[in-house]
């Protein structure tokens, strides 16, 4: 059995410690005050807003993680920008910001050109995808202190005053509806590493494919379903899926979710096979789900055709008026 703290990556210690830094962080709102750009309190949650008028300039930054270590040691380097950019333009989209630019960062142990023009590929199909420029960036050279290389990225994304989607909306009976994603996405990797591959190794054939192919598949980007979905019905809360699984959707609502998830197959069937409890397996990793949307009961049926075509899409549930998610076909609460 293995948890992600035993791995190494401890959410609860991480909050913990950083209360300090958001606490500063959100005394320097008063720098703006009256100003241009002044940050809108208590409207974001997966990307900070700031106030320009007509509209708000949503913000968000993030990066690969330990997806870098496995492409690395395949030397497949080719879709790690994807991953960046996936893991930014999504976050936009739960406040319903359609997401517009991007900055990267690449620091690298030393300057290699084969290495700079795969990671080059990524971030143009991954710019692609999500209907962005990327508008800037930084190469940092620092043998002293990386080892390989790390990349990582800043978005931003507009979104008309009044049409902010904050899960303030949300009510008991709201309809939730699940967005597949392409398999682990860029979360959860550490504890899948240091649990697989040890034991079977990078090249390992599962389901048809080797290891590393599962443990490096693109993470999905959903620009064009979500901004479509936007554009078709009424909607009240949207969440990617991302570290910390199903428990994102608190950041939305202090009401509860009745859901049943998808059949647990590929790499997440592996992992929970090999001694991942479910109800962490349901705290990590995003279960076959990499998007959700929450919508009004008789906006329902649109909204599944809409989703549909761009991924498969599905109902999950309802919104409960006792807090908590508790996923009905696998008996576990969070």
């Amino acid at each position: 059995m293995l948890t992600y703290a035993q791995a190494g990556v401890d959410d609860e210690k991480t909050t913990k410690a950083l209360r300090g830094i958001m606490g500063l962080a959100k005394e320097t709102f008063r720098f703006r005050k009256g100003k241009l750009g002044e940050p809108a309190e208590n409207l974001g949650h997966y990307a900070a807003l700031m106030d320009f008028d007509e509209f708000y300039l949503a913000m968000t930054t993030d990066g690969v993680g330990t997806k870098v270590l496995v492409a690395e040691a395949v030397g497949k380097l080719d879709t790690i920008g994807i991953d960046m950019i996936a893991m930014n333009v999504n976050d936009l989209l739960c406040v319903g910001a359609e997401p517009v630019a991007l900055v990267d960062y690449l620091a690298v142990r030393e300057p290699d050109e084969r290495v700079f023009e795969e990671i080059a590929k990524g971030l143009y199909e991954g710019a692609r995808q999500a209907g962005i420029a990327i508008v800037g960036g930084e190469t940092a050279v620092m043998p002293d202190l990386i080892n390989g290389f790390d990349l990582a990225g800043t978005a931003i994304g507009i979104v008309e005053k009044g049409k902010v989607i904050t899960g303030k909306r949300i009510r008991p009976g709201d309809v939730v509806i699940g967005i597949a994603s392409s398999g682990i996405h860029s979360n959860g990797l550490t504890l899948a590493r240091k649990l697989l591959i040890p034991k079977y190794g990078l090249d390992y054939e599962y389901g048809g494919r080797k290891l590393w192919e599962w443990l490096l598949e693109p993470t999905r980007i959903y620009v064009k379903a979500i901004l479509g979905l936007i554009g078709s019905v009424e909607v009240h809360g949207l969440a990617h899926i991302t570290g910390g699984g199903l428990t994102n959707l608190k950041r939305l609502t202090n009401h509860g979710f009745s859901l049943e998830m998808p059949p647990i197959e590929g790499i997440f069937k592996l992992i929970h096979e090999n001694g991942v409890p479910l109800k962490e397996m349901f705290r990590v990793f995003n279960m076959g789900v990499g998007f959700i949307a929450i919508v009004p009961q008789e906006e329902k049926e649109t909204a599944l055709e809409v989703l549909n075509k761009h991924f498969e899409s599905f109902e999950l549930g309802t919104v409960t008026e006792r807090p908590g998610i508790v996923v009905m076909n696998y008996g576990v609460k969070l």
